[in-house]
């Protein structure tokens, strides 16, 4: 592959994509359903209890690194309509070449930036928009600031959701700003979804955040979440300033290895 990206294999016969030396994607070909990581499976967690299957959505993915959760909603909602914004044409290519999409799949990779792309969409043309993006392992500022979250909020129909997976700090103050900026869009319902020890402060990691113009439904989040095989919450965002000319990207994330875990 380039220095920038590889694709090894792992002991989950599976795949792991790893981008600037962070794990960003695992995929296993044999069986999309096995998301492996735990901001993924949060975020599965979260589209099943707010969106449930197994009606078409129409989708939009800001970031596609190895398609891992297109490949999950192609196999839980068949047919759904997908677009993939990602401008890393060469990490498209390569994970195209050696991890296939299934066939009759309606996702469709567009070579192009979050912010440029998201602008290009139609207002109210998407049911679900996933942002998860990352560069040097950190959200790049403008996906956290209000410019961009308002063009979220005006692509989104009227009950659909945007999901984002943000990782900051122990204190999460960074998250709380990026759900101030939804509710500041007119995105008014918010929720976090992490693991305990995340969402308990005891650790740097990742936070799915929800947002939607319509009540979300909590108790199915909380029935979603009891389902998983280790403990996780959902849990609101605390008062903050949003993000707007003074964007920064996300917290660094300190060594993998005290920072990474697959389930």
């Amino acid at each position: 592959m380039t220095g920038r990206f590889a694709i090894v294999a792992d002991d989950r016969a599976g795949w792991v994509v790893l981008l600037d030396g962070f794990p960003q994607s695992h995929v296993n070909l044999d069986d999309p359903l096995d998301l492996a990581f735990e901001y993924v499976v949060l975020a599965a967690a979260a589209i099943d209890a707010v969106l449930p299957g197994p009606d078409r959505l129409r989708v939009t993915h800001v970031g596609g690194g190895g398609l891992t959760l297109p490949r999950w909603i192609d196999a839980t909602r068949p047919g759904s309509p997908q677009i993939v914004l990602e401008p890393d044409g060469a990490l498209t290519q390569a994970v195209r070449s050696a991890l296939p999409l299934p066939r009759g799949h309606r996702i469709r990779v567009r070579e192009m930036d979050g912010v440029g792309g998201v602008a290009a969409l139609a207002s109210a043309s998407a049911d679900l928009l996933i942002v998860d993006a990352f560069e040097q392992g950190r959200v790049p500022a403008e996906l956290g600031a209000l410019p961009f979250l308002g063009d979220c909020a005006r692509v989104l129909a009227e009950t659909g959701v945007l999901v984002l997976n943000l990782a900051d700090e122990s204190d999460g103050r960074y998250v709380d700003r990026v759900a101030a900026g939804l509710r500041a869009t007119g995105l008014t319902s918010t929720v976090l979804l992490a693991t305990t020890d995340v969402a308990k402060q005891r650790r740097f990691g990742n936070r799915i955040l929800l947002g939607s113009a319509r009540p979300l439904d909590r108790p199915a989040l909380d029935r979603q979440l009891r389902g998983l095989a280790w403990p996780a919450r959902a849990y609101p965002a605390r008062p903050a300033r949003p993000f707007s000319t003074d964007a920064m990207p996300s917290p660094p994330p300190p060594p993998l290895e005290r920072a990474w875990r697959v389930r």
